[in-house]
């Protein structure tokens, strides 16, 4: 079990963790206050799950429960520290497809930035067979996504309507 990344949860600093630029979850502001609620009767229960990269961590999974730790109540808890796992080192594309997975196996996730996410990961060489093994998506919803990532990359958002939303 000790090669399990749970195995090593550690106490670190939450000013020593920075979020990630892909990630594609959104949460609500009712979401939001029941996060701080939860971590305020039950503790933390979960670690965020962070990379080490160029000597920082950047956070994979738990930027909500990172963003709510800046709370004065959350905290006070314990001091301004947060339980993070580190994951062994990866690649971009892995460490943004372990977000999406993360994402998806709560059933949370935000379409577009899933797909701006596909795209990327098309253009850095993955083939659609293994971004939907990885993913857990079959070769349609691949295919849609991939569509929708194309199209954000094709028109800028200025270069859509006032009345449409990118992100």
């Amino acid at each position: 079990m000790e090669n399990q990344p749970l195995w090593n949860v550690q106490w670190i600093d939450r000013t020593l963790l920075s979020k990630n630029l892909w990630n594609p979850n959104r949460q609500a502001p009712p979401e939001h206050r029941l996060l701080k609620t939860s971590i305020l009767e039950n503790g933390w229960t979960q670690p965020i799950v962070a990379r080490e990269i160029d000597g920082e961590l950047e956070i994979v999974d738990g930027y909500h429960r990172w963003t709510v730790s800046e709370d004065r109540q959350v905290y006070a808890l314990t001091d301004g520290k947060v339980p993070v796992v580190v994951l062994p080192p990866t690649d971009p594309a892995t460490a943004r497809m372990a977000t999406i997975r993360h994402n998806r196996a709560r059933g949370t996730h935000h379409v577009l930035g899933m797909a701006e996410i596909v795209a990327d990961l098309l253009a850095e060489g993955l083939s659609p067979e293994e971004i939907g093994r990885r993913l857990e998506m079959d070769d349609e919803e691949v295919e849609r996504l991939a569509d929708r990532g194309n199209m954000i990359k094709r028109h800028a958002p200025d270069t859509f309507n006032q009345g449409w939303t990118v992100a």
